[in-house]
């Protein structure tokens, strides 16, 4: 669908009064060439209804409802930012739901009845960009009311996201994500294509949920990688000793070699570890927590 009749970004942020505000974790992507990229990597959207967290001016609401989706629902904290929002929901009519709030406190299972899959698509204020992931990995039941991610992070972020067991990058944030979806990093996006510029590069992760993750009780999961790489440089042997627990029984029980360490863990092998400290408490309820 050809958008000529929309204004120019620049135009709208100066109009607007829209500059970006670092309080807010803001930097805005102005090329339409690149918002367009992002919205085809989220897959056919015809019938999907798409959440977007931050849309700013609009650049990638303008994509994603150019690229077909049955629905946007934009959640803004920046009350500057929705009178232009409103103008792109005018040019579509219907297909825009513009929600003025903060997207750390918004359930879309509040929104009710919504056609077709939900999918998030975001380029995510950095400042809140993990927690918002952290919040959207620890949904439950299981699976989500989601059937995909598809999130812009700081290359480092991402990085953690998807790194494999045995590097410097896998940690507490690898394990919840790997868990619990596939994910993939799609692409790169170069500072100079924010305004402002941020002063790393970006990427852009895909994560599409695991109908069925290797069973364990989340809670303990992150309980267990918590005290793991807490003190990650430390052997097994002694870092689950903040579990309060005898770490070589539990360690020998879940089939780990106690000299290990965090990084070297993969995710099959935390599960095991949580499983087997539930097993060992038998006080434990059913979210594995005492």
């Amino acid at each position: 669908m050809v958008l000529d009749d929309l204004p120019p970004l620049r135009e709208v942020i100066r109009r607007h009064q829209l500059s970006a505000r670092k309080s807010l974790g803001q930097n805005f992507l102005l090329d339409l060439n690149l918002t367009a990229r992002i919205a085809r990597a989220a897959g056919p959207l015809d019938a999907v209804t798409v959440i977007e967290i931050g849309p700013g001016p609009g650049g990638l609401t303008r994509a994603l409802l150019a690229q077909g989706a049955r629905r946007v629902i934009a959640v803004e904290r920046d009350a500057r930012a929705i009178a232009a929002l409103d103008e792109i929901g005018a040019r579509f009519p219907g297909r825009l739901s513009v929600i003025a709030g903060d997207a750390l406190g918004f359930d879309p299972r509040t929104l009710g009845d919504v056609e077709g899959p939900l999918r998030i698509v975001a380029n995510l204020p950095y400042n809140i960009a993990t927690a918002l992931l952290i919040g959207w990995l620890s949904v439950e039941p299981w699976p989500p009311w989601y059937d995909a991610l598809i999130l812009m992070f700081q290359r480092e972020v991402a990085e953690r996201i998807a790194a494999p067991a045995g590097t410097k990058q896998y940690g507490r944030l690898s394990v919840l994500a790997q868990w619990r979806t596939v994910p993939q990093i799609l692409f790169d996006i170069a500072p100079q294509a924010f305004v402002p510029p941020p002063k790393v590069t970006s990427s852009l992760v895909r994560l599409v949920p695991r109908a069925e993750p290797l069973p364990c009780a989340r809670s303990t999961l992150e309980r267990i990688t918590e005290a793991a790489f807490g003190q990650r440089r430390k052997m097994l042997r002694q870092s689950l000793k903040s579990l309060g627990c005898d770490p070589l029984a539990l360690v020998a029980e879940a089939g780990i070699a106690p000299q290990a360490r965090a990084e070297d863990i993969p995710v099959a092998g935390f599960v095991a570890l949580a499983n087997a400290w539930d097993r060992s408490r038998p006080a434990a309820t059913s979210d594995g927590r005492p």
